[in-house]
């Protein structure tokens, strides 16, 4: 059994036209939404055995706000060619993932990452397909379970989505986050 986790990156910044897309960073929104998710996983015990990692600024970032106790064991690996792939080059990617690691995250870009959910999901049973075809909105995660020994076997359609989770879904976490970012004398900015 293997355990796939794709997470789309948190919400980045317009704030500098000039700036290249590969080099956007997370807003202030997309800060406060990362360790969300990331104390979410902590809490489901999704923890990955290796993450996989476009080497765009904001997906590096969503990666680095996850928390520290969220994945401090597992390798990570920054791949270009993540940077606004494709699902057939993400399906490439998660075939060269070694054996040995029984949960992977990917953190990656729309359209590709949907499209990459879309392509691995088989019957929709609980209705989550559904819902991830309506919209895979940043940080947004969905969780795939395989019934494969090896990351190679893999294919379209095999996969059991058991959960999609849009960080609006954990409210309370977000105000939590929020009040003690305004207790510290940050008073944060706009969203764009």
């Amino acid at each position: 059994m293997k355990t796939l986790l794709l997470l789309r990156h948190a919400k980045s910044s317009w704030a500098d036209p000039g700036r290249a897309d590969h080099d956007r960073d997370l807003n202030a929104r997309g800060e406060k939404a990362a360790p969300v998710m990331g104390r979410f996983l902590y809490k489901q015990n999704l923890i990955p055995d290796l993450v996989w990692c476009s080497t765009a600024q904001r997906t590096v970032q969503t990666v680095g706000l996850l928390g520290r106790s969220f994945a401090n064991e597992a390798k990570v690996i920054y791949a270009r060619d993540m940077y606004m792939a494709t699902e057939t080059a993400l399906l490439k990617c998660l075939h060269q993932t070694h054996d040995e690691a029984a949960t992977v995250l990917m953190v990656g870009h729309n359209p590709g990452l949907e499209s990459f959910a879309m392509q691995l999901a088989g019957a929709d049973e609980n209705g989550l397909r559904d819902d991830m075809a309506a919209k895979y909105p940043t940080c947004a995660l969905c969780q795939f379970e395989f019934d494969v020994d090896a990351w190679g076997d893999v294919g379209w359609g095999q996969g059991r989505l058991a959960r999609f989770v849009k960080v609006r879904d954990l409210q309370a976490d977000i105000a939590s986050v929020t009040d003690n970012i305004s207790s510290d004398g940050d008073s944060g900015s706009a969203d764009t």
